[in-house]
């Protein structure tokens, strides 16, 4: 892991390398960060999967978050996507661009966090890059995962017939955001105490399925995780599996806090539905197996709900149906027919 020198006299690269990250790194292929590389060796009769996000100051977390939290979901949103593969997460390299303003008792909490969801998810730090960054906190993360050779669950696999399923609950990370930016969102939406601070957390610190990645090998024929918006990533999968995808809006499972946000503004509501930040796994299965998907994810203790199913394409034959296998849909049905998706403004990077 190599670093620059951010300012004055706090302690030169080397030393911050030494103090605060080579503690986290205790895998022997990371040589105590001292070397260039790391070398990782998967286990026999396994594969790697790797992912990476990069989240930003007053972007993705708010600069003055507790620097636990920050690290956390940093680290946790990149598990997020290895569980929706059906990969077991081993290690991560951390890539954080510090800004002027740091301080050693930041970075000792930043690090403290790291090292708390390390004992949590089992996973070490094998790696990384610092440096002074001139636009406010950066933080990029490398998760390494691994999966049982040719088990890894994709986008495309989804088939006609499939059952379509999500974990958790949607849009309580979005509606915690609105809250964070507008002071008055709670009592204006009707909240409780306990549903405000419900939607707060959810928004801080992301709960990645991590111990549903066996399971969703064992059943799911496609997986990803939901961090852009549950209809928007429902599209995504669609796409990449070439088929459509018909929704329920009534099966879509909420919190109270969301409940009470459809009753008390169904605009706001249907932002927050697919607003992101869920990180809960969206997983088609099929039909024969779709039962006992759900007795095994209950039985570990990470209840999953039926919201749809999949469906080949509808268009004609010819040249309109070959024109229509280009364009998956998802189709989302409410209580009185179908509802246009326009009406669920999702998140966008740019």
């Amino acid at each position: 892991m190599t670093g620059e020198h951010p300012k004055g006299d706090r302690p030169h690269e080397f030393e911050l390398i030494k103090r605060f990250f080579a503690p986290l790194a205790s895998d022997p292929g990371s040589l105590g960060l001292t070397d260039d590389a790391t070398v990782y060796t998967p286990h026999d009769g396994h594969e790697l999967v790797l992912t990476k996000d990069m989240l930003a100051a007053d972007v993705h977390f708010f600069a003055d978050d507790p620097p636990e939290a920050i690290a956390a979901k940093a680290l946790r949103v990149n598990l997020s996507d290895l569980a929706a593969k059906g990969a077991v997460p081993t290690a991560y390299l951390l890539g954080l661009g510090l800004p002027d303003d740091w301080s050693e008792d930041w970075l000792e909490r930043f690090c403290s966090g790291l090292s708390g969801d390390q004992s949590a998810f089992n996973v070490v730090l094998v790696g990384g890059d610092t440096i002074r960054s001139g636009h406010g906190l950066q933080i990029s993360v490398t998760a390494v995962g691994e999966v049982p050779t040719g088990k890894t669950v994709r986008r495309n696999g989804a088939r006609a017939g499939d059952v379509l399923y999500v974990t958790g609950t949607i849009g309580d990370a979005a509606a915690g955001l609105k809250a964070r930016l507008d002071h008055g969102f709670a009592k204006r939406m009707g909240l409780s105490d306990s549903q405000h601070r419900h939607i707060l957390d959810r928004y801080l610190l992301p709960q990645p399925k991590v111990k549903l990645a066996g399971t969703i090998r064992d059943f799911a024929s496609a997986s990803m995780d939901i961090s852009d918006g549950l209809l928007a990533d429902a599209g995504h999968l669609a796409k990449a599996s070439g088929i459509d995808l018909l929704l329920d809006l009534a099966a879509i499972p909420l919190s109270s806090a969301l409940r009470a946000l459809s009753k008390a503004d169904e605009a706001i509501f249907h932002a927050c539905l697919n607003g992101g930040d869920d990180y809960e796994i969206l997983a088609t299965v099929p039909a024969d197996k779709a039962q006992a998907f759900e007795v095994a994810a209950k039985a570990i203790g990470c209840p999953v709900t039926r919201i749809g199913t999949v469906q080949a394409i509808k268009g004609e034959k010819g040249a309109d149906r070959q024109a229509a296998v280009q364009l998956p849909t998802v189709h989302l049905q409410g209580p009185t027919g179908p509802i246009a998706l326009n009406q669920f403004p999702g998140f966008r990077h740019f």
